[in-house]
């Protein structure tokens, strides 16, 4: 069953916090550091200790490195990731929240992702944090994130740029989208590296959900804090929707008018915003002022990437405007599964409806090839797919 992974960020994130939080949740420390030293990084590893936090007993990771002088781009560090003992959906995951840091790195520069060289967050401790956070999360068979809204503390840091008030400007570029907690402490809460993790890979923000919790996790920031403990808790188990067969989720719902645009060029905007991660992109005939043609363009999100995705709107079409929402959706849950055929197998996604009943949907994709390949009808391997899946046979 897939797992639910909650967030409690009332004291912030970062990623040493989030490591932690893992690890004490049952993520093996022995597997992360073999992820962490097949990067190629010199001595580096994570250890833990037990401490307190307002009085609380949590987790403190601290990850060994030798010091360094460099300052890496974001295809040095994804080239790490790529020759790591990683499994294929930890080096996504990392490669996800790195991506989201160089984002963020470039626009406050105002210079190109390609071009962008981490300081704090490109050195080996950092990497260090975020693969290790990718790992954790896998290990734990996390398909599903949410997190409580943000608190980013208060004051003024030094960067390797100078002192800055907090947020620092990348943090605050990635926390765009993002609901913020009120929480008057001094001090940098929510590092680059904990907001990046949240703008990659949480699906929805809010408080706790309806959910069945197996394990949780406690992860401990560097400061003691007098008016609240300075712990991250992490939430694991399963959704009370999903133990009945469906699941619940918020994502954002983008939409703009467009009468006086190609279908062309909204053809292009519609590709651009799917290869950009959008969950679903779809265009409506309507009719405008003074009775004009137009099309509806219709958007849906994870929460996260609101904001990037109606920049993305804005610079592919001539809309003014861009209307948002964010709706509720129940969604049946659903897995991978590929189905052997006469022809070759296929691939497609198998869910199990509320009554317990599975049902098994071809890719396309997967049945145009294979049609291609056999020089056969579509419709003859999309029907032999429907008739190899046998649902009595688990997946």
């Amino acid at each position: 069953m897939p797992t639910l992974a909650y967030l409690d960020c009332s004291s912030g994130i970062c990623g040493d916090m989030l490591l932690a939080a893992l690890i004490d949740a049952g993520a093996p420390l022995e597997r992360i550091n073999d992820a962490i030293g097949s990067l190629g990084l010199p001595n580096c590893r994570v250890t833990v200790e037990e401490v307190r936090r307002g009085g609380f007993r949590t987790l403190k990771a601290h990850v060994q490195a030798e010091p360094e002088h460099v300052h890496r781009h974001l295809a040095q560090i994804t080239a790490r990731i790529d020759v790591g003992r990683l499994s294929a959906r930890q080096k996504d995951l990392a490669k996800r929240i790195f991506v989201k840091l160089a984002e963020a790195e470039a626009k406050v520069h105002g210079t190109s992702v390609e071009e962008v060289h981490f300081h704090e967050v490109g050195a080996a401790d950092s990497i260090a944090d975020v693969v290790g956070t990718a790992v954790g999360f896998d290990l734990l068979g996390v398909e599903r994130i949410i997190a409580s809204p943000v608190p980013t503390g208060a004051g003024r840091i030094v960067t390797a740029h100078g002192p800055c008030s907090i947020p620092a400007p990348a943090t605050a570029e990635l926390l765009r989208g993002i609901p913020l907690a009120d929480v008057k402490v001094e001090g940098e809460l929510t590092t680059p590296t904990g907001a990046a993790v949240l703008a990659a890979l949480a699906d929805s923000f809010g408080p706790p959900p309806a959910m069945t919790i197996r394990r949780i996790g406690c992860g401990a920031g560097d400061h003691e804090f007098p008016t609240l403990p300075n712990i991250l808790r992490l939430f694991l188990g399963e959704s009370v929707e999903s133990l009945s067969a469906e699941e619940c989720d918020q994502v954002c719902q983008l939409e703009t008018n467009l009468d006086d645009l190609s279908g062309q060029f909204i053809g292009h905007c519609v590709e651009c915003l799917r290869e950009a991660g959008a969950l679903e992109v779809f265009t409506t005939p309507v009719s405008m002022k003074k009775d004009r043609p137009g099309v509806l363009l219709t958007v849906l999100c994870r929460v996260a990437d609101e904001s990037r995705l109606t920049e993305l709107i804005f610079r592919e079409t001539t809309t003014l405007g861009v209307r948002r929402s964010v709706v509720s959706r129940r969604i049946l849950p659903r897995q991978p599964h590929t189905v052997t055929t006469p022809f070759g197998p296929v691939a497609g996604k198998l869910a199990r409806l509320p009554d317990g009943t599975r049902r098994f949907s071809p890719e396309y994709d997967s049945c145009r090839r294979l049609a291609r390949e056999q020089q056969r009808p579509l419709r003859e391997i999309h029907a032999a797919a429907l008739q190899a899946f046998d649902p009595n046979v688990d997946g």
